[in-house]
């Protein structure tokens, strides 16, 4: 549950601290007055993408911040840990996020930097967005589909049967692909034989090319090389290298160290160092033979070099992209013998991947047959309950002929909004009022079926009609006994319905605009005056009188 927001610089708003209560909440206010603030400042916390467009002019940050409170945290908590965030403490999610002019975005949960993909996983767990977009929604073939597995429960069937089709498919690609193999001449094979064969004969992999590459850099530098080890080894221990000037130094020292036995330490490290001279150019002269190739050294550097450029060349600058375009050589050099056979095995093997996904297929269809009817008769009951008297809703499945992403059937919504009329399906007969109040009622049934905590509904209740709204409202409280619920509205008879009451205002008296939130379910009068301002004049007895009606209902 969402217990408490803040945001600060978004938008109009300058700054607004929010206490949340469970149950049904409602946001209203004059159009454009800013209630779309609210609703941008749980986006960001839910993930949304963001520009520095949010932030208020004239400041340097956007910051919003929110406390969520989960009761039985453990499985949230599961999340938090694959995330590698820190756990809730006492149940409680922290989360935050700020957008700057100047400097990188920010997001934390709980106190860790998060990532805005971590945000947006959580926020599927949390929050549930219901916008004026998704009657149009409905008119979909595929979202039609979607309501009826939701409401069918179907995500282990659709996953498992998902892939089975998956596996199917790819069979029948692979077919396509052999199919499309022609035999190989004599001259092609050869060919691939001897890049294959080269290709193994240089012994691929990371180290050993990185070996080869230093080798060979070795091998053109040689001459370089070695005269610079050469140099150094001289200048350690040649006739006149450090080595012969250390030497009557050190035998000064021994003289020191028999006058003053304080010099010891001082005189063993210079003794040190004379060997230490001694055992490096020994070393660089060992170095120094390294350097030195013969031609049977430099013939198979050279070949192997070039080789594993020509293959670089061909099949990609990479050792893993070297050794798959051998892979697949070797492949087509296998099936050239049996290509009827490969070919008669493949089709065996798609034949029981299709036998597998159409009975995976069929079984879903048995489900969603069922559910069909079950949801026809809770959403037929619902529709009439939001004015439609005599309304007819169900739902037809048609089984199609070829398997496809979601199963062998589509689904469509039939609806009849009046008696004596055919039911038709939505997209030929509904209105947008009338599509309005078939998602409503649908959205109930299936609430009791959602996992997240807050529901928002943003003017979903566009286009039904005053008389309706007291219905609406019930609808929307019935939601909250199982759900948070903050419903964005412009029906006085839905959010007097509700037991927590935000307002938005906008003031523009002064320089500039600036907009504000608060609650107002503790304050009676400014309730009534806000119900009467959506029931047409605030100041009105009329309205006053009838918005206090609706309170007290």
């Amino acid at each position: 549950m969402l217990q408490y927001l803040r945001i600060r610089n978004l938008a109009l708003l300058e700054a607004v601290e929010l206490e949340f209560g469970p149950g049904f909440t409602a946001v209203t206010g004059e159009t454009g007055a800013g209630k779309s603030i609210l609703l941008g400042a749980l986006q960001l916390l839910a993930g949304a993408r963001a520009d520095k467009t949010v932030i208020r002019q004239g400041a340097a940050v956007c910051e919003v911040e929110a406390a969520l409170h989960f009761p039985k945290s453990a499985v949230l908590d599961d999340v938090l840990d694959r995330l590698e965030l820190p756990r809730c403490e006492e149940g409680v999610l922290l989360l935050k996020r700020s957008v700057a002019r100047e400097k990188a975005p920010r997001i934390s949960v709980n106190g860790g930097l998060a990532t805005l993909a971590a945000l947006q996983e959580l926020g599927e767990r949390w929050i549930d967005f219901h916008g004026p977009g998704e009657p149009r929604r409905l008119l979909k073939a595929g979202c039609q589909l979607e309501l009826l597995d939701l409401f069918a429960g179907n995500r282990e069937a659709l996953a498992r049967y998902a892939g089975l089709y998956q596996a199917w498919r790819e069979l029948l690609a692979k077919v396509a692909k052999l199919a499309a193999e022609k035999q190989l001449s004599p001259d092609q094979i050869e060919y691939l034989r001897g890049e294959v064969e080269s290709i193994d004969g240089l012994e691929l992999s990371d180290e050993n090319v990185e070996a080869l590459e230093r080798d060979f850099q070795r091998m053109n530098r040689a001459q370089e090389l070695l005269n610079a080890a050469r140099a150094v080894a001289e200048g350690l221990s040649g006739d006149e290298g450090l080595l012969g000037r250390l030497a009557p130094l050190v035998r000064e020292g021994r003289g020191l160290e028999q006058l003053d036995p304080a010099s010891k330490p001082l005189v063993d490290r210079l003794a040190a160092l004379a060997v230490e001279a001694e055992d490096i150019g020994r070393e660089f002269e060992t170095l120094g033979g390294d350097f030195s190739f013969e031609p049977e050294q430099v013939e198979t550097l050279t070949t192997r070099m070039e080789a594993w450029l020509d293959a670089k060349r061909k099949y990609g600058g990479s050792v893993s992209a070297v050794l798959e375009a051998a892979e697949e050589m070797r492949g087509r050099l296998a099936i050239q013998g049996d290509l009827a056979g490969a070919m008669a095995r493949l089709e065996k093997e798609i034949a029981t991947a299709k036998a597998l996904a159409l009975a995976a297929a069929r079984e879903l269809r048995t489900v969603r047959e069922k559910a069909a009817r079950e949801l026809a008769k809770a959403a037929g009951k619902r529709i009439v309950e939001l004015g439609f008297k005599k309304a007819e809703f169900s739902v037809r499945l048609t089984t199609e002929p070829d398997l496809g992403p979601a199963g062998d059937c589509t689904c469509e919504f039939l609806f009849s909004p009046n008696v004596g009329e055919a039911p038709l399906p939505l997209h030929k007969i509904a209105s947008s009022g009338e599509l309005a109040r078939v998602m409503l009622a649908l959205k109930t049934i299936l609430a009791d079926l959602d996992q997240v905590p807050l529901l928002v509904f943003d003017e979903v209740d566009a286009n039904v009609g005053g008389e309706i709204g007291r219905i609406v409202g019930e609808q929307m409280a019935g939601i909250a006994k199982k759900h948070q619920v903050l419903c964005v509205t412009h029906l006085p008879q839905v959010a007097a319905q509700a037991a927590n009451h935000l307002v938005v205002e906008k003031d523009q008296s002064g320089e500039r605009a600036e907009v504000t939130i608060r609650a107002i379910h503790e304050e009676k009068k400014a309730r009534i005056e806000e119900l009467a301002r959506m029931l047409g004049d605030r100041t009105a007895k009329a309205a006053l009188q009838h918005a206090a009606e609706l309170l007290k209902g």
